[in-house]
């Protein structure tokens, strides 16, 4: 395979991943923190409509692209000093993906069906019933795909060091 289509892909491996870790952080650093001061009422709204927001192409496409990149990658560079990094990040990433898929989404699933704020009787239970276990998991997720947006930028140097 041609060393241009192996950067190329690597390349939007790298960036795709990299992109998910920054949206994960940001949400673990400055978002929640940030609604976390809020009331109940304020929260929940706010939640259900990033998690409506969301759901958009830029969001799929950088979602499900890191993790298709990042394996196309791996087979592109089968026996080459960049494959066990680029294993790494493939495994790191399906975990965020096992992660979002088992935990977040349900949450956000639980939080979009108690409808409109107007009409819950019991908006700190609604909260307290997501708030504290999605904001732990999303920490994991922002960890662990930073250190598979690291595991790609280091085989993305070794690839940029080492003969095609």
């Amino acid at each position: 395979m041609s060393s241009p289509l192996r950067s190329l892909v690597l390349t939007g491996a790298t960036l795709s991943t990299g992109l998910m870790a920054g949206l994960f952080a940001a949400f673990s650093y400055s978002i929640m923190p940030g609604l976390g001061s809020t009331d109940d009422r304020t929260f929940v709204s706010a939640m259900q409509r990033i998690n409506e927001a969301i759901l958009n192409g830029w969001f799929f496409t950088c979602f499900f692209g890191a993790l298709v990149l990042t394996a196309v990658a791996v087979l592109l560079h089968l026996r080459r000093p960049a494959t066990p990094w680029l294993v790494a990040a493939l495994v790191l990433y399906a975990a965020v993906l096992v992660i979002t898929i088992a935990v977040n989404v349900p949450l956000n699933d639980k939080l979009a069906a108690a409808g409109n704020v107007e009409h819950i009787a019991d908006l700190a239970a609604v909260r307290q019933r997501f708030e504290a276990t999605w904001v732990g998991w999303n920490l994991v997720r922002a960890v662990v795909s930073t250190a598979a947006f690291g595991c790609l930028t280091w085989a993305l140097l070794l690839t940029g060091r080492l003969p095609a």
